[in-house]
């Protein structure tokens, strides 16, 4: 069965590796059936479901301040924009997680040293973001010859206070579902209960969801809306998940 849902994470095991803050973050889900999805799972991984459906997430924030846990924020790399199409897994073990299609920024060391040591699919784009009261925009543009890949979303935060049973599936995530080597890992964090709002979607101009395979879904609303101002957020080593056959203790 699957471990609870909980805005209270679980203890973080050591030791502990990276250090970061998510700001200004906009969540836009979309309802899909789980078989749309589950081609994308790691090996051992399925979509994890809510009241009979699975969602895709498109997430945009700012990233601030990553670095080793004992050590400073690292200048070249510490601060930058991403935006990404998330996916909700759940592995054998009953552990829940995302698992991302894409993950946006424009820092290049970034897309660099996440693809390399951890598997993750980073994307070099050009990204602006600006805020003007309760509004914040985000433009991502895909840095690829010949391609013209391109997202902006606007919104409007609210002041309703958002904790119903789908705003915790869709954001009590503690872990991420990659594959490496053949092999899927599972990667903890831990942060604060999401301080999260609501808001109002003002405009959507996305190709992100269909260069990752999802063509046509930007093009109705997204089912679920949200924003938060952010959390505080450390991530230990990575696991790899046991094949069938094998065990692991949790």
């Amino acid at each position: 069965m699957p471990e609870p849902v909980s805005p209270i994470a679980p203890e973080l095991r050591r030791p502990r590796l990276l250090r970061q803050q998510w700001r200004d973050v906009c969540f836009l889900h979309w309802a899909v059936d789980p078989a749309v999805v589950a081609p994308f799972m790691p090996p051992g991984v399925e979509p994890d479901v809510f009241e009979g459906q699975t969602y895709v997430g498109l997430v945009a924030f700012r990233m601030v301040g990553t670095g080793l846990v004992r050590g400073p924020a690292v200048p070249w790399l510490g601060s930058f924009l991403e935006t990404n199409v998330r996916l909700y897994s759940v592995d054998a073990t009953g552990r829940r997680g995302v698992v991302f299609r894409s993950l946006d920024t424009d820092r290049a060391a970034v897309v660099g040293i996440a693809r390399t040591v951890f598997g993750l699919p980073y994307r070099w784009a050009w990204m602006r973001f600006r805020r003007s009261g309760p509004e914040r925009d985000y433009v991502a543009r895909l840095r690829r010859p010949g391609e013209r890949v391109r997202s902006r979303i606007v919104v409007r935060a609210g002041r309703e206070v958002l904790d119903g049973a789908l705003d915790r599936f869709l954001t009590a995530r503690w872990a991420l579902h990659v594959q490496r080597f053949g092999r899927a890992w599972y990667l903890r964090n831990t942060h604060e209960p999401w301080p999260l709002r609501s808001a109002e979607l003002v405009a959507l101009d996305d190709g992100l969801l269909a260069s990752v395979g999802f063509d046509g879904l930007a093009q109705r609303p997204p089912d679920h809306v949200a924003f938060s101002a952010g959390v505080r957020v450390t991530f230990t080593l990575p696991e790899v998940l046991p094949r069938d056959g094998e065990t692991q203790s949790r």
